[in-house]
């Protein structure tokens, strides 16, 4: 069973790290501040902004679980429901990034 739980927490890991990496990479060449979004003038800017919110997703979600209310507070609820669903998500990013990895090296 440690087994099964270290190698969700690779999966996780690797989800998570992927999902930054492509957030960055996204904001650094478009310039733009990468969110969750399905708007876009034409189908294919819609299609384009769909799947970088499911690649950056997870991300983007741990940053919005930590932002302030207008109060300068922070909500524990909304951190830790951002936390468990952005852990969640990286963990299926995860899943997809190794699968094409093991896929190109043929194991």
């Amino acid at each position: 069973m440690t087994n099964e739980f270290l190698i969700a927490l690779y999966i996780i890991g690797v989800g998570i790290a992927f999902a930054g990496a492509s957030t960055y990479f996204y904001q650094s060449v478009w310039k733009q501040q990468a969110a969750l979004r399905f708007d876009g003038d034409n189908v294919f800017v819609t299609i384009a902004h769909l799947s970088m919110s499911f690649v950056c997703g997870p991300f983007i979600m741990l940053h919005m679980g930590w932002s302030r209310d207008s109060a300068g507070g922070m909500q524990m609820s909304q951190a830790l429901l951002s936390a468990f669903i952005a852990f969640g998500w990286s963990f299926v990013i995860g899943l997809g990034v190794l699968w094409f990895y093991m896929g190109v090296l043929g194991f």
